[in-house]
């Protein structure tokens, strides 16, 4: 199941990692219950497009865009083996990105999250947003080649 998109900035009342025993990379998404099991979300904590998915009462964060040809990964729905992508059929495992199901071939990145108290934190350097912006980048212009052709 699909959700409105969240952007996830730090406010002032937002919780901090630190307050909850986290180094500071880490930076709060979410409350617990805006990721119900079953669901997907789209997050940008740090800038970096995230995808949020719940499967089996286990809480996920993986890159949002599908390395098949770019699409939104939180367009699609958790199967049981992991996450759907809406586009072509590719499903990628929630814990290691490997892609279990074509026509992707190539791994998502996934990223650490802790839940504490009822809320979600995920770790994101600033290596990683910008890898993510790279990413993002090189899949949207691989998917314009392939639309061109």
């Amino acid at each position: 199941m699909n959700a409105p998109d969240q952007h996830s900035t730090a406010l002032e009342t937002d919780p901090t990692a630190a307050d909850h025993g986290l180094d500071q990379d880490y930076v709060y998404v979410c409350r617990s219950g805006q990721l119900p099991d079953g669901y997907v979300r789209r997050f940008f904590p740090r800038g970096l497009e995230l995808c949020l998915a719940r499967n089996h009462g286990t809480a996920y964060a993986v890159s949002n865009i599908c390395t098949h040809m770019a699409c939104l990964l939180s367009a699609g729905k958790v199967v049981e083996d992991g996450i759907g992508c809406s586009c072509h059929g590719s499903i990628f495992d929630l814990d290691t990105g490997e892609a279990i199901y074509p026509p992707a071939t190539k791994p998502i990145t996934t990223y650490p999250l802790a839940e504490v108290d009822s809320k979600i934190f995920v770790r994101v350097t600033a290596a990683d947003a910008a890898a993510g912006e790279a990413r993002k980048q090189a899949l949207e212009q691989a998917r314009r080649r392939a639309a061109s052709t």
